[in-house]
């Protein structure tokens, strides 16, 4: 019987061993692909100062209301309007650089006097709830269109893939264009004003329409490739259903081209959204909106360029973020990269 004087100690932990003796290999640390792709992703300065960038522009936008709370103004009061001395007798801003001041940072509009970061805030909220929307279904139904395309073949392969070359040949700037006030004709008769809710559902639709062909088609391309792999052929022996082989064989080798076409798929909604505005078929007054801003600027920049300068810088800096971004995130992914 063992008295409590030699009772054994415990076998050290792996933790307290301390470093392994001389001359044997250190124990390997495994690292997922999602762990890789972060550490090259980190080690990308100008991706992680996109990164920063885009989260700024969302941020801004969820915060429009509060913004507007705190800064003291909002974008459809016309103070140039309501308070004498702001606009001078030919509607532009007294003040120097389109009016800039304490009180309003970034100038005032041209005629009406409304301030213009307040405008701007707003603009960027409307332009990228309907890009992030939009964004949102042209992926999913790339994803489902794509992969059934790819892994059913045959037949349902052929009709699908003719689909999707028959909405390629649509022109697509002079498509959005054309489309857009159609759509508003079936629901809205001419003689009367669309709603501002309809013409947001109405440029989401049109939009996710006619811009989740390319996804779709890059996607199936891969499966036609990974479908006769051996990991697929192995979960086909073994009896799992079509189902599972999607969701778990083929999925999670598709993140890598879908992550990196929604990053340039939104900035390119965006634009796309504020050229539709830009012509008049988009949103229209009184909704601040970022495409409007650059309408209404075209006509005031010969004498106040200060106005279209700030919507024209933002616009710059978010749609060359969001590509920075999406090249970080394709070099992140590709295992190929050695940063």
């Amino acid at each position: 019987m063992t008295s409590p004087s030699q009772t054994p100690s415990p076998m050290p932990s792996p933790a307290a061993a301390g470093p392994a003796p001389a001359g044997q290999p250190a124990e390997l640390v495994g690292r997922s692909p999602g762990q890789l792709m972060w550490r090259r992703f980190k080690r990308d300065r100008p991706g992680v100062v996109s990164a920063f960038v885009v989260a700024f522009f969302f941020v801004v936008a969820l915060a429009a209301p509060l913004i507007s709370k705190l800064y003291g103004k909002d974008p459809t009061t016309t103070y140039g309007l309501n308070e004498p001395g702001l606009l001078n007798e030919f509607g532009y801003p007294v003040a120097p650089n389109g009016g800039i001041s304490g009180e309003f940072w970034f100038g005032i509009e041209p005629t009406l006097g409304r301030d213009v970061l307040t405008q701007l805030v707003y603009g960027i909220r409307t332009s990228l709830l309907i890009a992030a929307a939009a964004t949102m279904l042209c992926v999913l139904t790339g994803i489902v269109v794509g992969v059934t395309a790819g892994y059913a073949g045959g037949r349902t392969d052929y009709f699908l893939g003719r689909f999707i070359d028959l909405l390629l040949a649509f022109p697509s700037q002079l498509s959005f264009i054309a489309f857009t006030p159609v759509v508003y004709s079936l629901f809205v008769s001419p003689e009367k004003e669309t709603p501002t809710y309809l013409r947001v559902l109405t440029l989401i639709l049109v939009l996710w329409v006619l811009g989740w062909m390319g996804l779709a088609r890059l996607l199936r391309g891969q499966v036609l490739s990974l479908r006769e792999r051996e990991f697929v052929e192995a979960a086909k022996v073994t009896g799992a259903s079509p189902w599972r082989i999607i969701t778990k064989e083929l999925l999670p080798n598709l993140w890598t081209p879908i992550l990196v076409q929604s990053t340039l798929m939104l900035p390119s909604i965006v634009t796309i959204e504020a050229g539709l505005s830009f012509i008049g078929v988009g949103i229209l007054e009184p909704t601040p909106d970022w495409g409007r801003m650059f309408a209404n600027g075209a006509a005031y920049y010969e004498s106040d360029i200060t106005y279209i300068f700030f919507p024209g810088l933002a616009m710059i800096v978010f749609v060359v973020a969001f590509n920075l971004l999406g090249d970080s995130v394709r070099d992140a992914f590709d295992p190929r990269t050695r940063r």
